[in-house]
Formats: structure tokens, C-alpha cells, sequence
């Protein structure tokens, strides 16, 4: 597996990140997210899905694996990079679909931790197809980084939803699904990454060993 690698190695945690449905491992909000966190001292790893990594290869633009494949790829990662690391606490976690198979395998692979750049909750205009089931039971400590306005789930919707008490969450205000915030609003989208970086940085850190 390659990895892309951010951050020092004589840390105590990892966090392994995935991508997003449409989006590399060296997308622009990926490169920020994983160069910040990297900068604030935690290790961060980035890998592709098979789906994505022969894109790259330079076959056919392909839409993501089926689910069932995407979770074994998943779980493979993880159980790599806890081998591979062993003084490592290994922390999980994504953007959107990378975050979203992330949490389908946390509390199987055993992760220190959650984290979910821009959850998916419901596609985008289809409120009521929920991808939440999982949620309610989830054991793993999450925090979930989420635009305030997200078509994938506002604030407003995810407040309503029945989740587990493990998952908290951060919001970038007046955010998109990439965090990024209107002109209008008076914020910058560095300010929303900023932010959402240094919360991830508490998560990360303060998670009892």
C-alpha cells in the first residue's frame, strides 16, 4: 500500500486517512487537512482505494468499489498499519465516503478513535435516504468535522438524528461539504480549516491510552 505522510513519526498516534468518492488522496482540501494536522504535530497517513489508485494508473474513471470491497480495503489498512506501527495509537477516519467506510469498521479493527471529514449523511437533496443505521451503535470515541450547511446534512438535520453518545462534533460555520464558507458570511475558508484542524488536534491528543 502507498501512503502520502505528514507530520512526525515519534508521536503516539496515526491517523490514517481515506478520500473522498471523487477525490484522490492528493485532492486540495486533502493536501490542507493532512499538511495541517501535520504541523500541529500528529502523524497523518493517506491511502487510495484500489477504485481510485488505478484512476491514477491511468484507467477509466470508475465510480467507487462496491461497499463490501471498500470495507475489506479499509480493514486491511488498518490492521497494516497497526502491525507496522506498534507504539502507534491508530486513529481512523476520512473524507465523506473515505470517513463514512471508516466508521462501518472503527470499532471492528478496534481504532483509538474517529474521524469524519464532511459525514454523508443523506445524498445530496434526499433527506430522508439516511446512512445513519450504523451510527446508533457505534462504540468508538468520533468527532465528526461537518459544514454548518452541508448539503450531505446541515446542522439542523444532523441535531434531529438518533446517533450514539460516542460521536461528537465540530462545525465550520456557514461550511459546505468542504468546509468552505460563503463570501457573505465573513469567514474564510483557512479560518474553517484552521479551526477544524485544531479541533481534530484536541481529539487526537487527548484520547486516554
Amino acid at each position: 500500500m502507498r501512503y502520502l505522510t505528514d507530520g512526525p513519526e515519534d508521536g503516539e498516534q496515526v491517523l490514517v486517512l481515506a478520500h473522498g468518492a471523487g477525490a484522490p488522496m492528493d485532492s486540495a482540501f486533502m493536501n490542507a487537512m493532512a499538511q495541517g494536522l501535520g504541523e500541529s504535530g500528529i502523524l497523518v497517513l493517506r491511502f487510495e482505494f484500489a477504485y481510485m489508485a488505478a484512476r491514477r494508473a491511468g484507467g477509466p474513471k470508475r465510480p467507487p468499489s462496491a461497499q463490501a470491497r471498500l470495507l475489506e480495503e479499509w480493514k486491511d489498512v488498518a490492521i497494516e498499519v497497526s502491525n507496522s506501527r506498534p507504539r502507534h495509537r491508530v486513529f481512523v477516519g476520512g473524507k465523506s465516503l473515505g470517513g463514512r467506510i471508516a466508521s462501518m469498521i472503527a470499532d471492528d479493527v478496534q481504532a483509538a478513535g474517529l474521524v469524519c471529514l464532511g459525514y454523508p449523511f443523506h445524498p445530496p437533496g434526499k433527506p430522508e435516504v439516511l446512512r445513519t443505521d450504523h451510527l446508533r451503535q457505534l462504540q468508538t470515541p468520533a468527532l465528526f468535522v461537518q459544514g454548518s450547511r452541508d448539503p450531505f446534512g446541515s446542522r439542523e438535520e444532523v441535531c434531529a438524528y438518533d446517533l450514539s453518545p460516542a460521536i461528537t462534533f465540530h462545525w465550520a460555520e456557514d461550511g459546505d461539504h468542504g468546509l468552505k464558507p460563503r463570501k457573505r458570511s465573513g469567514r474564510t475558508e483557512a479560518q474553517n480549516l484552521s479551526e477544524a484542524q485544531a479541533a481534530i488536534a484536541r481529539f487526537v491528543t487527548s484520547r486516554p491510552a
